[in-house]
């Protein structure tokens, strides 16, 4: 059983900063890409950012230049930096987690999400 905690979301004006952190515990063996998924009210889930274990990362359009993932993996930790907000970022962020676990097989865990809301 592998399980995602997640912190770091609130409430924040427009232009404001904001990190969110991950962190993966359990029954883990290794952990190959973590990630930050996002949902909007009346919205589908996307991927907002994700990163490989070797620290190769890939950002949504819409977030280009304004986020910036990072992670430690002597941690099994994820973080999402935030800059530049705006109101159409107002979502519920969910870590992603997928590795192998101790048992060795693969799984693929997510957390229970955390409140970003943009506003003024």
């Amino acid at each position: 059983q592998v399980q995602l905690v997640e912190s770091g979301g609130g409430l924040v004006q427009p232009g404001g900063s904001l990190r969110l952190s991950c962190a993966a515990s359990g029954s883990i063996f290794s952990i190959n890409a973590m990630g930050w998924y996002r949902q909007a009210p009346g919205k589908q889930r996307e991927l907002v950012a994700g990163i490989t274990s070797g620290n190769s990362a890939n950002y949504a359009d819409s977030v280009k230049g304004r986020f910036t993932i990072s992670r430690d993996n002597a941690k099994n930790t994820v973080f999402l930096q935030m800059n530049s907000l705006k109101s159409e970022d107002t979502a519920v962020y969910y870590c992603n987690a997928v590795g192998i676990g101790a048992n060795m097989y693969r799984f693929d865990a997510w957390g229970q999400g955390t409140l970003v809301t943009v506003s003024s």
